[in-house]
């Protein structure tokens, strides 16, 4: 029996070039590139990304890169040369979208503002990441995913009543990639219908301010300014994490429902279904002391993994707290088979498939470049020879590929 090929990936056909860096950008071209696009990623010569020099953790390579860079091609040009230029200027000629997260004002200055390169190819998807947008008084201000937090608010309700924080992970940069990433996808539809491409802007200001939905309606309409919380929740309670035998487990009541079961069917403690101070969600909050105190006392009754497990027959929404060891072994990615190796400079690593799983075909899992690695390969599909090349090269204005050095071949750093 002839095997039935499996259809192709949603992208497949669709070409990205991206000139970006860090996080937001890389993010966004990642995603296309897990759907099936090809995505061309312009480096610095010499330089690159720099996101490739955060750390050397990954044999060596920086852990954002790997996250963020599987499947690209990398092509090393200099931009500030005339023939560099050129190269990239062809490249998107050939593009079906062009992605950037330059410097403010810098893509503009290279030619690649959306106005002149829609002009020359209309079915293009233009997609501009910035810090603040294209305009307003914080346009041209350079912009981190920590200063995007606390510009935004996100810092004044993250956090625990001494101390405010930014979030662990680059939830600004995410929020502008994840939004990008979706225009792309709906300019791509739109242009399949209209034969129009697209100009889209995606601010991380602009995607953070909307991810503060509920607070900031909360200030705007009740006038409350909601505090940082820690791990509770400022309209609900039980919400928190309790202390059990040997550790700690959070547990999330969110309506009256949830209480009765958690008290009656878990706790055994019928008396606490209808205290007068904790019988609803809104006498609760009002007596979250009170509260917190006499879920406490019972969670200490159990380990963690037996409160979990009752927990979880009772249909009581809770969690243990993992660190990044226990996300590595958590039993639910090993049970649905999560895990995939892609390939690196320097060496195979492990990767978890992407969020979004299609039923009929699995995304791509492509390997990390390295540094001007498809250089010579990418300028070949565009017509220039051998000799052409080793001209670039010679010149500065294309890079050679770089190979990733190993951890252990650093030197040690100084004391």
């Amino acid at each position: 029996m002839t095997a039935v090929p499996p259809p192709p990936l949603p992208l497949a056909g669709v070409t990205v070039v991206a000139l970006e860096q860090a996080v937001a950008a890389p993010l966004a071209t990642r995603h296309l590139g897990d759907l099936g696009a090809r995505v061309i990623k312009i480096e610095r010569v010499g330089e690159g990304d720099f996101a490739r020099n955060y750390d050397g953790a990954v044999h060596g390579l920086a852990s954002h890169f790997v996250w963020l860079n599987r499947g690209k091609e990398s092509v090393a040009l200099d931009l500030k040369t005339d023939e560099g230029l050129a190269v990239a200027r062809a490249l998107v000629a050939r593009a079906d979208v062009f992605l950037q997260n330059s410097a403010p004002g810098a893509a503009a200055r290279l030619g690649f503002d959306a106005e002149t390169l829609r002009a020359a190819h209309p079915r293009l998807v233009v997609v501009n990441i910035s810090g603040y947008g294209t305009d307003g008084p914080r346009r041209d201000r350079k912009a981190y995913d920590m200063l995007i937090q606390a510009e935004s608010g996100l810092v004044s309700i993250t956090g625990t009543p001494d101390a405010a924080t930014k979030t662990g992970v680059p939830s600004a940069d995410i929020a502008a990639g994840l939004y990008a990433t979706n225009s792309v996808l709906a300019a791509l539809f739109r242009r399949e219908r209209t034969g129009e491409g697209a100009t889209v802007d995606v601010s991380m200001f602009d995607a953070t301010a909307e991810w503060l939905g509920h607070p900031m309606y909360m200030q705007m309409y009740a006038g409350r300014q909601l505090p940082r919380m820690g791990l509770s929740h400022a309209s609900i309670a039980p919400y928190d994490a309790y202390p059990t035998r040997d550790g700690q487990i959070l547990i999330g009541v969110q309506n009256d429902r949830g209480w009765q079961r958690l008290v009656v069917d878990v706790f055994d403690r019928p008396d606490l279904a209808e205290h007068p101070r904790l019988r609803t969600n809104v006498l609760r909050v009002a007596n979250r002391g009170e509260c917190d105190e006499a879920v406490a006392n019972e969670t200490r009754r159990w380990s963690t993994a037996d409160l979990d497990a009752r927990l979880a027959e009772a249909g009581v929404p809770a969690a243990q707290l993992n660190d990044m060891q226990g996300l590595i072994e958590h039993p639910q990615l090993r049970a649905r088979d999560r895990w995939r190796e892609v390939g690196t400079p320097a060496g195979p690593v492990r990767a978890i498939l992407p969020p979004m799983t299609f039923s009929d075909v699995e995304l791509a899992m492509g390997g990390i470049p390295d540094l001007g690695e498809h250089t010579h390969g990418v300028l070949s599909e565009l017509g220039y020879t051998a000799a052409d090349i080793e001209h670039l090269c010679a010149t500065g204005a294309a890079g050679r590929p770089v190979p990733a050095e190993p951890l252990d071949a650093r030197p040690a750093p100084s004391a």
